[in-house]
């Protein structure tokens, strides 16, 4: 997971931005409902009204109120307010048409908040005196109504100095309307600004994955390329790095909003209303069971899904690459129906966790309603006694489903989290591997007198943890300007030391040198610099015949090419085409013949001009005729190149100047053709099975 992580460096800075602007939206969604419950509270059930203690006040009201306090009180009212004109009564607020009151009234001149907060004190315990003086019966066990009395009280003075009260409480509701749409423009600039940051992170990350993987594969020797399949390889770089990005996204978007609203939304709903606390905790319970028994059937499907995956994708591959292959043998059914099996596994484990996804939403809305129902339930009763507002109510409602949603979005990304860490292992996986291949950090100098020369020393080879070789004790000197042959049966070793010269695999015990120098020494790109190989099985790419050619060199001039493709008679074809060299060659060469095939790629490695050219058993989907004319325009036209040519006919062979017999992995003969004839009882055998005897002392 590490190696995953580190990805996230280059944009360290827009998960920090992305983070605040998440808190910002956080911030904003928790105010939204406080001020609700404002508009209901203040604006709706107090007429506009904030405080108990009158922003106005006449003068008989305020010697009412001034009788029922002690000397401290009354020195703190008497110091807040000041007296007034009849003239100022509008900078208070809109006069009704006829005004009630013509005489001069205090206005407070209080500001700070602590001092505000005594006077209400004040105001309130001296209206629920005067109140129950009046009516002796009546109820003011609670808080909230005394409190609604006193701004009753100070109602009734706004009533009497004829401010209009229906226009202060539309101005209320006006002004906290619009400082929500404040709020709420904010939060969402921030949210939409975060998704976006969030998909440009997690794209930006899951590209930096594809090219980490993509380069590390192209590292790859053969040693690394056995330990991995094709198609995992190609799960591993697809559907294993989108993984990553989805969660990614969810969790840039969700991690960090979530945490943030469960714990706000705690405190917030906590200070609207104490009594109500436990339908929260409640809450957390049934999500956090609910939550277990996902995570308890999903998490083990999940962790096989990348695997069944794997396998369809194996599947599919097989059957498109060998597909003649499967026609001509008439296992179509055979073949349908592994695919049948694999698809309908990936299909039957999709659908599993699909169904407890689908099973999980519907369970949390039914959890959320049943909730919405307490707080109602249990809200209005506690309305009713008067020992919370409205307001109070709808705010505590809406800070319960902003800690619920947002245990169901952490719920999400932590079910999406095992199937992302198993992609995540995945690819870590592939990134940790350790290529066994190691280069040096400069190259070593060729030796002059040595150029064009392949040397095996006493070479052995085995594969992995094998017990035995595959080729044992090979010697032989390559030399420049002459022509190595390697012949010998199934199985005996010939590509391998064909990979062993190119470094595909380092040797197990021996030493190989080219130009003189031992390859360990050489940089890989140096190394097959200096080689040119035409693999056993010819690869062609998609794109144009000149594209193919000058794989090998990029600046290959037209002539070039085309004198390459004249010595691999491969000019008569490419003639015969419409576009010629820019005529387009399908994906892996299909739309040409094997030996067509054959002989483009042994053009591109013409192209190359390589002092060393190796041909792997290329000229196996050639006819003799053709076999025979490239054979001699290669001894003609590039005779100052070293040629090894691995093959199974003896009539390509027969004129090297040097052969080499293998027989189950060792050199059993080394000479000409004459001499093999000869000393080696192998290459006899090899020999009378392909020429008459004319034809082999000929």
């Amino acid at each position: 997971m590490k190696s995953i992580l580190k990805f996230t460096k280059p944009f360290t800075w827009l998960l920090i931005i992305a983070f605040a602007l998440l808190f910002t939206q956080a911030m904003c969604d928790l105010y939204l409902p406080d001020k609700m419950s404002q508009i209901v509270n203040v604006g709706i059930m107090q007429n506009g009204i904030e405080h108990a203690t009158p922003t106005v006040i006449t003068r008989e009201g305020l010697a009412t109120y001034l009788t029922q306090m002690d000397s401290k009180e009354r020195d703190l009212v008497i110091s807040s307010y000041d007296l007034k004109l009849p003239t100022d009564l509008e900078q208070y607020g809109k006069i009704t048409a006829a005004p009630k009151f013509s005489d001069s009234f205090y206005a407070i001149n209080v500001n700070d908040k602590q001092t505000y907060q005594e006077l209400d004190d004040i105001f309130v315990n001296i209206s629920s005196n005067l109140a129950k003086a009046n009516n002796p019966t009546l109820d003011l066990s609670e808080e909230t109504a005394k409190v609604k009395t006193a701004l009753d009280f100070a109602d009734s003075e706004y009533q009497k100095l004829g401010l209009d009260t229906s226009h202060r409480t539309i101005s209320y509701i006006i002004n906290i309307g619009l400082f929500m749409l404040l709020i709420a423009l904010i939060g969402g600039s921030a949210a939409l600004t975060v998704d976006y940051m969030s998909a440009r992170i997690s794209s930006g990350i899951a590209r930096n994955l594809r090219t980490a993987l993509y380069k590390k594969v192209d590292d790859f020797s053969n040693v690394e390329m056995d330990k991995f399949s094709t198609a995992s390889l190609i799960t591993r770089s697809t559907n294993d790095i989108t993984q990553i990005q989805m969660i990614l996204l969810f969790a840039i978007r969700f991690i960090c909003y979530a945490p943030i609203m469960v714990i706000g939304g705690l405190i917030m709903a906590i200070g609207k209303a104490p009594s109500m606390s436990w339908i929260i905790g409640m809450t957390c319970i049934i999500l956090l069971i609910l939550i277990s028994i996902i995570f308890h059937f999903a998490m083990p499907k999940f962790k096989i899904l990348q695997k069944l995956i794997d396998r369809l994708n194996l599947v599919v591959r097989e059957h498109l690459t060998g597909l003649m292959v499967i026609k001509a043998f008439g296992t179509r059914s055979f073949e349908r129906e592994r695919f049948r099996q694999s698809n309908r596994n990936l299909a039957d484990t999709n659908l599993y966790v699909m169904r407890l996804m689908a099973l999980f939403m519907p369970l949390m809305m039914l959890s959320m309603n049943a909730i919405s129902l307490c707080v109602i339930w249990n809200g209005g009763h506690l309305v009713s006694q008067g020992e919370i507002q409205v307001g109070d109510m709808m705010a505590f409602l809406q800070y319960a489903i902003f800690v619920f949603f947002s245990f169901v979005q952490l719920s999400m990304v932590f079910i999406m989290m095992p199937r992302a860490a198993v992609s995540a292992e995945r690819i870590s996986e592939v990134l940790n591997t350790q290529i066994s291949i190691i280069e040096p950090s400069t190259d070593a100098e060729f030796i002059p007198e040595h150029l064009g020369e392949l040397e095996f020393k006493d070479v052995s080879f085995k594969y992995g943890e094998a017990s035995e070789c595959v080729i044992n004790n090979i010697s032989f000197v390559a030399k420049r300007a002459e022509t190595t042959a390697i012949i010998g049966a199934t199985g005996s070793g010939k590509t391998t030391i064909a990979n062993l010269a190119l470094r595909f695999y380092d040797v197990t015990s021996g030493e190989i040198k080219v130009n003189g120098v031992n390859i360990n020494s050489l940089k890989l790109s140096t190394l097959r610099d200096q080689i040119a190989f035409v693999p056993q099985k010819g690869s062609l790419f998609f794109g144009t015949i000149a594209d193919n050619l000058r794989l090998g060199k990029k600046n290959a001039t037209d002539e070039e090419m085309q004198e390459k493709a004249e010595i691999s008679q491969a000019t008569e074809f490419i003639n015969s085409k419409q576009k010629k060299y820019n005529a387009e060659i399908a994906q892996s060469g299909k739309n040409v013949s094997g030996g067509q095939k054959q002989r483009l790629c042994i053009a591109r490695a013409l192209v190359k001009n390589a002092r060393i050219n190796i041909f792997d058993d290329s000229f196996s989907a050639l006819d003799y005729k053709t076999d025979s004319k490239l054979r001699a325009s290669l001894e003609q036209k590039m005779s100052e190149a070293t040629n090894i040519i691995i093959a199974q006919r003896v009539s390509t062979i027969m004129n090297a100047e040097q052969i080499l017999v293998l027989d189950e992995g060792a050199i059993v003969g080394k000479g000409t053709h004459h001499e093999l004839l000869e000393t080696c009882e192998a290459y006899r055998e090899i020999v009378s099975s392909q020429l008459t005897k004319e034809e082999m002392n000929a």
